[in-house]
């Protein structure tokens, strides 16, 4: 199925007030018919992903869409069919939901999503869903400054952090790890520890992948929630979906004062890198928080950095 054209489909990540996410499920005489799915459908001729988006959900499930951000793109083979799957978010929506063609439709937690049956295109969707559009890395040059830091992150309400510390001695580091993740875990903040750290038996949430580890690894590392990586180039990534890591950094996007010498990829760039593979991608370098409407409509699922979380 290679040489097809593949069939470009519209897909809703809708949540209602609580948080939760909408699933149908595919009729029994469908193309994967029986598993479940995130609401959407085929574009028509001549219609924009945002308008087959609106007319699909309101067909299918009987509401109308108000505003909606791109979450992901997944190009997958199957044997019988080639897809692309053109994901968005949708964050506002009038009306109530129901099942208007009479299929079998369900509200769930997004920690409840692997209890379903999902095509395989879909799953990198259910991790796209699950992370958050920021993505901060917490570092310091002494144990002060990196609590201090943490302070300041949590002001900025972010749910997930790097912690990355490469410059204190190594009893040092373990005690400030310690002191990260306790008050992480108070504020409801995941935290991934950067490989470099060296460190075992700490309570973290995953592991985040230097580009040189990623390299070594042959198989997604084991047991962590989630798995991390960072990537500057096609090849780094491609290697990172291939492992099964669940997300990639991919840097630097722009020009950026902590590695000036670092040749930009720029915006284009990105764009292209993130199109040829299958999950979810963060941008770092140079990028502040006002980047991100330009990150999200570029593919990646959202920004990381140091500074832009820390003013």
């Amino acid at each position: 199925m290679s040489g097809s054209a593949a069939v470009h489909v519209a897909v809703g990540v809708i949540r209602d007030g609580n948080g939760n996410i909408l699933l149908t499920q595919r009729a029994k005489h469908t193309h994967q018919g029986g598993l479940w799915e995130f609401p959407g459908g085929k574009l028509e001729a001549h219609e924009t992903v945002t308008q087959a988006l609106r007319r699909e959900l309101q067909e299918e499930v009987g509401i109308t869409v108000q505003t909606a951000k791109p979450l992901i793109k997944i190009n997958h083979c199957y044997p019988d069919l080639r897809v692309l799957l053109d994901v968005w978010q949708v964050t506002d929506f009038s009306g109530v939901a129901e099942a208007c063609e009479g299929q079998a439709m369900q509200w769930v937690e997004p920690r409840q999503l692997s209890d379903y049956a999902f095509p395989v295109a879909n799953v990198p969707i259910i991790t796209a869903s699950r992370l958050p559009d920021r993505y901060a890395i917490l570092e310091g040059s002494s144990a002060k400054q990196v609590l201090a830091n943490l302070e300041r992150i949590i002001n900025k309400r972010i749910t997930m952090l790097q912690l990355r510390i490469k410059s204190l001695p190594a009893a040092e580091t373990a005690a400030v790890c310690h002191a990260v993740l306790a008050n992480c875990r108070q504020h409801g903040i995941q935290v991934l520890l950067n490989s470099d750290l060296l460190l075992t038996g700490l309570p973290a949430d995953g592991l985040h992948l230097s580009s040189r580890a990623l390299l070594a690894c042959q198989t997604k590392p084991s047991p962590y929630r989630w798995v991390a990586a960072s990537c500057h180039n096609l090849q780094e990534l491609r290697h990172a979906e291939n492992i099964g890591a669940d997300f990639a950094v991919l840097a630097p996007i722009l020009p950026t004062a902590t590695h000036p010498d670092a040749q930009p990829l720029g915006w284009e760039t990105m764009a292209k890198l993130i199109d040829q593979v299958n999950l979810p991608v963060f941008a770092l370098g140079g990028l502040e928080l006002d980047d991100m409407d330009r990150v999200l409509h570029a593919g990646a699922q959202g920004i990381a950095g140091i500074s832009a979380f820390l003013s």
